[in-house]
C-alpha cells in the first residue's frame, strides 16, 4: 500500500503554559504598550531584550515589530542612505531585499554555492561596490564566516547578518548574529520562537543601538530600555535620528520569554528531526544532499536538496507525485513566484546582472518545513515518500535523461 503522510507543515506547537500565563496577566493589566508602566517597574519588553541579550552574547538588545523592520532599523542605523548600494545574497526570501529598498538602497546580489552559502570568490569580487554587506544565513546554511569577515574588514564592509533561519545557532562556538556589526532575527511563527510577528536587533555598538532605539520609537524614553547604552549616547544621536516606530508589545514579549529559555532544547529536537531525513535520503539516486560545515552549529527547522541538472518538467513531477503523498515541498526554480519562494531575479525593484551559478542551484533547489509538530517517525516516512518518488521519476527518465 503507497504511504501518504497527513501531518500539516505549517502547524506549530502550542505556546508554553508560563507564556500564556504571563500574557493572560499583561492583558489583565491593560499596559501592552512597552513603555506604559509603572514606576520602578521594568517591563515584559526590556526583561525579554535583557535575556536575548544574554543569551547571545550581545552587549545591547532591541526588540522589534517584526524581523524585516530589525533588518531595515539596522540599516538605517548603520547609516545606509537613499542610492546607497548594498551587498546581499542571490538565494534569501524577499524581506531581505525588500527591507534595502525600504531605506533607498539598492542591492547588489551576490553568487550562492551548492550548500546553499553566499559565495565567498563572487562577495569578494564585487567587495568594492558597495560598503554594507547584508548576510543572509538562508534556511539556515552558514557559510565560512571566519573567511567572510577577514573579506569584508579588508574591504572596510560593515556585515549585517540576517539569522530569521539562525537563532540559536552557532559558528566557532559564537552565536549567529555575532560576528557582523548588527544581528537581526524573527519571532514569526514559522522562525524558532513564535509570537505570530515580531524580532530582535543585536550589536555591541553603543550608537547603533542608540539609533536603533529612536528609530523604533521611543519618543525619548530610552531610560526604560535595560539592554541599551546609557543616556550619555543618546544625548548625541537623539536630535537627528528619526522615528520609524516598529517596537514590540509587552504581549509579544511575555509570550516569548517562557520560548527563550528554551531554546537550546527545542535547537535539539529540531536537529534529531532534520538527521532522520537526512538518513533516509542519503544516496537517494540523482538527490544531491546539502554539505554542512561542521564548525557550524545550525537549526534543523526546514530541509533543502538539491536535484542537479533537472529539466524543469521532472523537477515539477517530482514536487506533484509526493504533494499527492501529503509532502510539500517548495521548488525556488518555478518561473514565476509561489508562496515565500520568490528569488533575486522576481523583485523587479531590484534590477540585477546575470547569476548563472546561483541560477543552476535554483532551478534544482527544493525546500521543506520540519516543525516540532512533527515526530522523528513522522519524518522517517517524509524522507521514504521523497526518495521513493525522486527515484521513480528519476529511473522513468532513464537516470541521466531526468537531467536537462
Amino acid at each position: 500500500m503507497t504511504e501518504v503522510f497527513t501531518g500539516s507543515f505549517t502547524q506549530q506547537e502550542p505556546i508554553p503554559e508560563a507564556g500564556i500565563e504571563a500574557a493572560l496577566s499583561v492583558m489583565r493589566s491593560g499596559r501592552l504598550h512597552r513603555y506604559n508602566t509603572c514606576e520602578g517597574e521594568v517591563s515584559e519588553t526590556a526583561a525579554l531584550e535583557q535575556e536575548f541579550a544574554a543569551l547571545t552574547g550581545a552587549r545591547y538588545c532591541l526588540g522589534v515589530a517584526s524581523g524585516g523592520y530589525a533588518l531595515g532599523c539596522a540599516l538605517r542605523a548603520v547609516g545606509v542612505k537613499p542610492g546607497d548600494r548594498v551587498l546581499t545574497n542571490a538565494f534569501t526570501l524577499a524581506p531581505v531585499p525588500g527591507a534595502i529598498a525600504s531605506v533607498g538602497g539598492v542591492p547588489v546580489f551576490v553568487e550562492v554555492t551548492e550548500d546553499l552559502v553566499i559565495d565567498l570568490e563572487d562577495l569578494e569580487a564585487k567587495a568594492g561596490q558597495a560598503d554594507v554587506l547584508m548576510l543572509s544565513h538562508m534556511r539556515g546554511h552558514l557559510c565560512d564566516m571566519d573567511a567572510l569577515m577577514e573579506i569584508c574588514r579588508a574591504a572596510g564592509i560593515t556585515v549585517i547578518e540576517d539569522c530569521a533561519h539562525t537563532m540559536g545557532a552557532t559558528w566557532n562556538g559564537v552565536a549567529s548574529g555575532r560576528h557582523g556589526l548588527v544581528g537581526c532575527y524573527s519571532t514569526q511563527t514559522y522562525k524558532h520562537v513564535n509570537s505570530g510577528e515580531g524580532g530582535f536587533l543585536v550589536t555591541d555598538d553603543a550608537e547603533v543601538a542608540a539609533r536603533a532605539v529612536i528609530l523604533s520609537g521611543s519618543y525619548m524614553l530610552y531610560e526604560r530600555h535595560a539592554a541599551a547604552p546609557g543616556p550619555e549616547v543618546f544625548e548625541r544621536v537623539r536630535l537627528e535620528t528619526p522615528n520609524v516606530s516598529g517596537r514590540m508589545d509587552n504581549l509579544r514579549a511575555a509570550i516569548l520569554r517562557p520560548q527563550i529559555a528554551k531554546l537550546g532544547e527545542q535547537v535539539a529536537r529540531w536537529n534529531a528531526r532534520y538527521d532522520v531525513v537526512e538518513a533516509g535520503l542519503r544516496d537517494t539516486p540523482g538527490l544531491r544532499q546539502v554539505t554542512r560545515d561542521p564548525r557550524g552549529v545550525f537549526v534543523g527547522s526546514s530541509y533543502q536538496f538539491l536535484l542537479p541538472e533537472w529539466s524543469p518538467g521532472a523537477v515539477e513531477e517530482v514536487v506533484t507525485r509526493c504533494k499527492a503523498r501529503g509532502v510539500e515541498l517548495k521548488w525556488f526554480g518555478a518561473e514565476a513566484p509561489v508562496g515565500y519562494t520568490s528569488r533575486y531575479d522576481s523583485w523587479h525593484y531590484a534590477p540585477s546582472g546575470p547569476l548563472p551559478r546561483t541560477d543552476a542551484v535554483l532551478a534544482g533547489l527544493l525546500d521543506m518545513r520540519l516543525p516540532l509538530t512533527f515526530s522523528l517517525d513522522d519524518c522517517a516516512q517524509i524522507a521514504r515518500i521523497i526518495r521513493a518518488e525522486v527515484s521513480a521519476v528519476y529511473q522513468a527518465a532513464g537516470g541521466t535523461d531526468a537531467r536537462a
